[in-house]
């Protein structure tokens, strides 16, 4: 068996490498084996499941722990989200070539979009290890790579086409600078009354922003075009395990003790998916 060393970088990863930048001083990385470096010698080693970490200074606080992966992973193994993964893939422009893919965890709706878009390559981000080693084999087109959502992206200025972003931190202005002219940006999030039969049954479960969706055009109105918004709706009967998977993997996790979900999802049960999918455009 081969060295974690002597192997050599994923193929995903190659498309990325001109446009990736040192997260400390800006410059250029050079891949030399499995490390990149800046002609200022600062290096980033690949890790051994194959993402790429590009976190400079202190790691923020990851948005998913092992558990959270763990069950995101085995929850969307389900395809209890295919509508939506379907959704997105219709809502993306065509003719993307490079997908960045924000808060995108375990990758899985970048997979999907990769597999209707042949063309296209792409790159998963996120701060969770446990995420971050799936989405190393999400795709073979999907690279991954950790770095901080909210300060400067490691990447040159107009480095990919659509910028995709499903229930994940937002950086309006990160997305609008690594976004070639007339590049898009995806976002997801959920409506009112996402999961609302789980949030009665689950009384820990963390509640939604009434002010989200004015929120978010303030954030994204200078610098974006709403091209348009649809909404994703669908049934979705759970058993008792999936039911606690979908719970487990959202920020809820934190709030609710694993024994209580054991104790409050103990049945079959039928949940509401709501989502809003809007597709904008850099202005």
């Amino acid at each position: 068996m081969s060295s974690p060393a002597s192997r050599p970088a994923p193929p995903a990863l190659l498309p990325w490498l001109d446009s990736l930048r040192c997260p400390h001083c800006g410059d250029p990385l050079a891949l030399t084996e499995r490390t990149l470096r800046c002609p200022h010698r600062h290096s980033f080693d690949l890790a051994r499941s194959g993402y790429l970490p590009l976190l400079a200074g202190t790691s923020p606080t990851s948005g998913d722990d092992d558990a959270m992966a763990r069950a995101r992973d085995s929850f969307l193994a389900t395809g209890a989200y295919a509508p939506l993964r379907e959704a997105i893939t219709q809502t993306a422009p065509a003719g993307v070539c490079r997908i960045l893919d924000i808060g995108g965890g375990t990758g899985y709706y970048l997979a999907g979009l990769l597999d209707e878009r042949v063309d296209a390559h792409g790159l998963g981000v996120d701060t969770s290890v446990r995420a971050l080693r799936f989405a190393a084999r999400a795709h073979e087109r999907a690279a991954a790579a950790s770095w901080d959502v909210f300060a400067r992206f490691p990447l040159a200025d107009g480095s990919a086409d659509l910028v995709l972003d499903v229930f994940a931190p937002r950086n309006p202005e990160e997305f609008a600078r690594v976004l070639a002219p007339g590049g898009h940006l995806l976002v997801v999030r959920p409506a009112p009354d996402h999961l609302a039969q789980l949030r009665t049954a689950v009384p820990g479960m963390v509640g939604l922003d009434p002010r989200k969706e004015e929120r978010l055009a303030q954030a994204l109105d200078p610098l974006f075009s709403t091209v348009r918004t649809t909404e994703v709706r669908f049934g979705l009967a759970l058993d008792a395990l999936t039911a606690r998977d979908l719970v487990a993997m959202t920020p809820s996790a934190r709030h609710v003790d694993e024994q209580a979900l054991h104790t409050l999802l103990t049945g079959d049960s039928e949940v509401t998916v709501s989502v809003l999918v809007s597709l904008h455009r850099r202005r």
